[in-house]
């Protein structure tokens, strides 16, 4: 479980192909200093496992799944990444609930900065549309952020908007997004969950339950 607050910016420094999948070496000096073999670190809003680690790295594998549904899929070595490791039972929870299980990836349309803040446009999948609200949260590459803007229900492509404060530009990578950029999305779990119970609430009767 992970909070989408971002402890430092990291970097991917290999991918070797593993089966269909891959496994990643991540440069992030903070997290990799006191990793240990098997335990959760959210890269980029993946929610990954260590299987080794250096004193400024570590190692993790990436299956098939993740790499088609997620914008990691995409990275290169080089590609710099937000890192946040699982948060500890009875740390503040200082941004929201994050699972490291990204819904899908959007693109960034439109950058408009301005003298303190920067808002981005980002698309969003027909299908999370409903998942995501005005003021509700939602984490972008792994950073819990707040919606300030939404496309219209009957919009035919449907975007969100968020706002980044400062200190959001400086300490993630969303600061430096532009226009075409993919970006792993997570919608929040009590949505997800409203929304599968409401399926199972107005299937026909008969149906499964």
């Amino acid at each position: 479980m992970f909070t989408g607050i971002i402890e430092e910016i990291g970097e991917i420094t290999a991918i070797v192909p593993s089966g269909d999948g891959w496994r990643l070496t991540v440069r992030a000096p903070k997290a990799a200093a006191d990793a240990v073999h098997g335990e959760s670190i959210a890269v980029s809003g993946v929610c990954l496992t260590v299987v080794g680690s250096t004193a400024d790295t570590f190692d993790t594998d990436v299956m098939k799944q993740t790499l088609d549904v997620a914008a990691i899929g995409s990275a290169t070595v080089g590609t710099r990444v937000n890192i946040e490791k699982a948060m500890p039972v009875g740390a503040r929870l200082g941004g929201h609930i994050v699972q490291g299980h990204v819904d899908g990836a959007g693109t960034v349309l439109e950058v408009r900065p301005g003298d303190q803040w920067s808002v981005l446009r980002i698309s969003l999948p027909a299908d999370l549309a409903p998942l995501v609200v005005d003021k509700g949260s939602i984490a972008v590459d792994g950073t819990s952020l707040t919606v300030s803007a939404v496309s219209p229900a009957d919009a035919a492509d449907a975007w969100f908007e968020v706002s980044l404060i400062p200190e959001t530009l400086a300490a993630t990578i969303l600061g430096s997004r532009a226009v075409g950029d993919r970006v792993n999305l997570e919608t929040d779990i009590l949505a997800r969950h409203v929304e599968r119970l409401l399926a199972f609430r107005s299937a026909p009767e008969g149906g499964s339950r």
